[in-house]
């Protein structure tokens, strides 16, 4: 990568945090035990296939063959596309198990985004299923063999495998850019197999049903795929349709008998909308919902879901893709006391957290900084960047780590436990006062008729600038009483806090992974550039 810039540890009076020992097990190891003990136990579950333990193991086994045929050796990096599913499970498996480097390439993406990724990452190979790709990425394209049926299941001959050692990377994903093209994270086994045995064990049980909803590029991806097969449990694979239509999904995850799920904030509120025309959920087998990739909201809906679902437990995890998962909060007690912003709890197992702080009196608010088993090798051909967002420490921080991610969010550490406050680069000032914009979002999700809400800053003039929002709302725009929830809003908030304008929308934009688009909000919600003359 670089040779990373040196970074004082934060002084005497910073807190910091330590999640207890890593998981040091290869997680390969951990697949070849759970196949050897449950080899008939269902292990995916998509359109096309209900595949074993067994059948899995041998799948993934064929196409490593396929891969040393095709000259893949342990370090290599293989590229893998197709619509979500069992097969790209398996090949996911089966490049991880040769030593190489598996790079998911979502084909939904514009095809120039993903020639960029595949050239970045300089794939040996591309694996598809389903449709041949409709990009070039310079090298041999071949398709996934087809799924072996249950006379030719060979489980202990998949079982074999390279040796994966700390630092070998597992994936490579591809995350947002400044400068327009995504860049690609590389994350090591020290990082996931701490991870995989994490999400098993922290769960109501290890050998849960779990929905597979996230898109291939999303890192939580890897949390669905692998804490549930490390488990024992069952991948079902959720079709694409559903991903905007909580109301099928609800029958869904009902009829799969579903007992897990991951999803963001944005996804939950939405299917807990839908639930609230739904006379009983007593249909539903969910025990355990993890919300991850944004700030959690604790809104009316998703407080009346929980409520209604007693037996189920939601968890509030945070990560980044250059620091996997890093944080976990579990609510407890009746959901109509939790708070609106829930912190993002404690570190995970081999995490250390640290605060740069931003005013030193008070050294329990300011940057946070990640050490220890979450962190990634670093950005691909990214030297400016890991020099800038990677940090090599002058001393060694209290557990002995003398690397450290910077995360870009503002935190307040009190006692064991991190809240997030804002992005740093998201926070804004509105005449001369602090505002965090998720504040003002969370208070109008409380309003009736607001189902969704982004509240963004708007330059209007040099040196001035605006709140405004985007709502969507179950009233539609004509029904809908924006200076009536701009009033009650005065009732919650200070001054600066109030958006000068609420905006109806039909829908949101979202990123790829399924957030709110917040930048794709503001655009639209800036005033018109005015002409010269005008």
């Amino acid at each position: 990568m670089t040779e990373e810039p040196k970074a004082s540890v934060p002084g005497p009076g910073v807190p910091t945090l330590w999640g207890g020992d890593a998981e040091t097990r290869c997680l390969l190891d951990r697949l070849a035990e759970t196949a050897r003990t449950c080899p008939d136990g269902i292990a995916v579950r998509d359109g096309e296939h209900e595949l074993t333990y067994g059948l899995l193991f041998t799948w993934a086994a064929r196409i490593r063959e396929l891969l040393a045929g095709h000259g893949v050796r342990p370090g290599d990096r293989v590229a893998v596309t197709g619509p979500r599913g069992a097969a790209v499970v398996a090949a996911m498996l089966a490049t991880v198990g040769a030593g190489a480097t598996y790079v998911p390439l979502d084909a939904a993406y514009p095809v120039r985004r993903l020639e960029h990724m595949a050239a970045d990452s300089a794939a040996r190979l591309l694996l598809f299923s389903g449709d041949a790709p409709a990009f070039d990425i310079g090298t041999h394209a071949v398709r996934i063999p087809g799924a072996p049926d249950r006379a030719d299941a060979r489980a202990a001959a998949a079982l074999t495998r390279q040796p994966c050692g700390p630092d070998v990377p597992v994936y490579v994903i591809y995350t947002s850019g400044s400068t327009g093209l995504p860049k690609g994270v590389a994350l090591p086994h020290r990082c996931v197999d701490n991870m995989a045995a994490w999400q098993w064990r922290h769960s109501v049980r290890p050998d849960l049903r779990t929905a597979q909803f996230a898109p291939l590029n999303f890192d939580v991806w890897f949390q669905e795929v692998l804490g549930t097969l490390c488990g024992g449990g069952t991948l079902v694979v959720m079709p694409e349709s559903l991903r905007r239509d909580p109301i099928a999904l609800l029958d869904w995850l009902a009829e799969h008998r579903v007992e897990r799920l991951f999803l963001p904030y944005v996804a939950l509120h939405m299917l807990a909308v839908a639930a609230e025309a739904v006379d009983s959920l007593g249909h539903l087998a969910l025990v355990e919902v993890n919300a991850a990739g944004e700030q959690l909201v604790c809104t009316p809906a998703v407080r009346e879901l929980f409520r209604r679902l007693p037996g189920c437990r939601l968890n509030n995890h945070y990560g980044q893709s250059e620091s996997a998962m890093v944080t976990v909060h579990t609510l407890t007690g009746p959901s109509d006391s939790w708070p609106t912003l829930p912190p993002i709890g404690g570190p995970l197992p081999g995490c250390e957290l640290l605060v740069e702080p931003a005013d030193p009196a008070d050294p329990s608010v300011g940057e946070l900084l990640v050490a220890g088993a979450p962190l990634a090798v670093g950005y691909l051909n990214q030297p400016a960047l890991n020099a800038e967002r990677y940090l090599t420490l002058d001393e060694p921080t209290p557990r002995g780590h003398r690397r450290a991610f910077r995360t870009g969010d503002l935190v307040h550490i009190e006692g064991d436990t991190v809240r997030l406050l804002s992005r740093i680069d998201h926070e804004v000032k509105i005449r001369g006062v602090r505002v965090n914009p998720l504040e003002v979002d969370a208070c109008l999700l409380e309003q009736p008729g607001v189902v969704e809400a982004v509240t963004v800053a708007v330059d209007i003039a040099q040196g001035s600038r605006q709140l405004r929002a985007a709502v969507t709302s179950d009233a539609g725009p004509d029904g809908f009483d924006g200076a009536r929830v701009l009033k009650a809003l005065t009732g919650l908030l200070p001054e600066q806090f109030v958006p000068v304008s609420i905006t109806v929308v039909p829908e949101l934009p979202r990123t790829p992974s399924g957030k709110a688009d917040r930048d794709a909000v503001a655009a639209a919600l800036a005033p018109p550039a005015r002409t010269p003359g005008g």
